[in-house]
């Protein structure tokens, strides 16, 4: 038997369990423990507990509390990926993606792939944390990337928009919530029909027309009665898509009507409706003696994509005109007949530069890998506009020496060549992925949303591309 002192009444007792077996055993473990602990990492068991503890505060939507988490993180604490995750989500939700951006920087190393799970909330976050900006023209730029993008999971902030300041703005949400295809269910889109702006009522109109919303049918017949010039052609628009066909016919009667605004909208929603009946009308119109609706023209003509707006787009082509040449040359690009290469290659002569890039757009949608040449010279002009224009032209391209101009462009010292350069890269190969993510910490906020815009283009590509395999 091995006595113990007992501290309670200070007398020696014998232990019977105290053996000297079970005394060597109890050392053996503990020198076993002991040189095991110096091998493990001192937060060994912190991950599990810190991440289970950040899943569940994430679940319950407190997300300053995991930030807090992430920020009170001792230095040298080895947190899993799942913990990095949810801490940048929780930063993507409270509109702080910088912070989220630098996050990003840890999960995903040099020439790892990157993770289109955590990048496409990271990149919608990017713009959707600029709606409220006290700038307008960042708020248009949130806006219109919205309404390109066309994501039903930002219903709440694009109805938000139609409360905005900016009548731009409240125009750009209704065409987004078009685009998002909610026009159908969408109350606070109907209301807009009432809009103290013209412009915002014909947004709406467009959207809801385009979504056959039968509800608003006898609204479109009002304002086709009872108002005048754009905004009367935009209702019949509305009106044809709901199955008024006769209503093409004042379409057609309104783009040869005195005022130019009319003229303009009803050649504008004459392209866009593409019936043959219309051609005539259009190819009629670059004779017009207003420049500006003859540029309509030329435009509505690309958009209708017939071969037979390739007589009218020869005859704009030589407009006296600048402008009305640089959308005529583009429009003969969309056309995609390549037969008609060699009517666009005095344009790559023309006195005025723009001209020339839109030249340079028109020869490389037809296939005409040349022109990158022209472009890629434009883009060194010491005009940023120029350069902006050649960022636009060679948007028409995936071939690599494009692509290493835009990259070029991407890097001006100017914001105007960084916003185009931005817009052309979206339609790249997944190549431009890296420093499109690069781009989402640019100086200029227009710049950072239109290259998440991009980002989540090439994203979405890239998932379809996909599933189709």
């Amino acid at each position: 038997m091995v006595t113990r002192f007992d501290v309670t009444d200070r007398r020696l007792i014998r232990d019977p369990a105290s053996t000297p077996t079970t005394i060597a055993r109890a050392i053996g473990a503990l020198m076993l423990i002991l040189i095991i602990l110096p091998l493990l990492p001192a937060s060994a068991g912190a991950p599990s507990t810190v991440e289970s503890k950040a899943a569940a505060l994430f679940k319950a939507g407190d997300y300053s509390e995991i930030i807090s988490l992430y920020r009170d993180l001792p230095s040298d604490a080895t947190p899993s990926k799942e913990f990095f995750r949810l801490s940048l989500l929780s930063y993507v939700r409270l509109g702080r993606t910088d912070e989220a951006l630098a996050i990003y920087a840890k999960l995903n190393r040099p020439g790892q792939p990157h993770d289109a799970s955590l990048l496409r909330p990271l990149a919608l976050g990017v713009i959707t944390s600029h709606v409220r900006d006290r700038k307008e023209h960042v708020r248009i730029a949130a806006y219109s990337a919205l309404a390109e993008l066309g994501l039903p999971e930002t219903a709440a902030i694009l109805e938000d928009g139609l409360l905005d300041s900016s009548v731009v703005v409240r125009a750009r949400a209704a065409e987004a919530i078009g685009k998002a295809g909610l026009a159908a269910k969408s109350g606070p889109l109907r209301r807009a029909l009432r809009d103290e702006t013209p412009t915002v009522r014909i947004a709406a109109m467009t959207a809801l027309g385009e979504a056959q919303a039968t509800d608003v049918q006898q609204r479109f017949l009002d304002v086709a009665r009872t108002e005048d010039g754009p905004e009367a052609i935009f209702a019949y628009a509305a009106l044809f898509r709901l199955g008024r066909s006769e209503k093409l016919d004042d379409i057609t009667s309104a783009a040869t009507l005195p005022d130019p605004e009319t003229r303009m909208a009803a050649l504008g929603v004459l392209g866009r409706l593409k019936r043959p009946a219309s051609l005539a009308v259009l190819a009629q119109a670059v004779y017009d003696p207003d420049p500006s609706v003859r540029a309509f023209a030329a435009g509505a003509l690309g958009e209708f994509g017939s071969p037979g707006g390739v007589a009218p787009l020869t005859h704009a082509i030589g407009d006296e005109m600048a402008m009305v040449r640089g959308v005529a040359a583009a429009s003969f690009g969309k056309l995609g007949i390549k037969e008609n290469r060699p009517l666009l290659l005095p344009l790559t002569r023309d006195p005025n530069l723009r001209v020339r890039a839109s030249a340079a757009e028109g020869l490389i949608r037809l296939g005409d890998t040349s022109a990158i040449a022209l472009a890629t010279d434009l883009a060194r002009h010491s005009d940023p506009s120029i350069r902006g224009a050649a960022a636009q032209a060679l948007s028409a391209s995936s071939d690599k020496e494009a692509q290493a101009v835009l990259q070029t462009l991407f890097q001006d010292q100017q914001p105007l060549p960084r916003l185009m350069a931005a817009k052309a890269l979206r339609k790249s190969s997944d190549s431009a992925i890296p420093i499109l993510v690069k781009g989402l910490q640019d100086s200029d906020e227009a710049v950072r949303i239109a290259t998440a815009n991009s980002l989540l283009q090439q994203l979405t590509r890239l998932s379809s591309s996909k599933r189709r395999r």
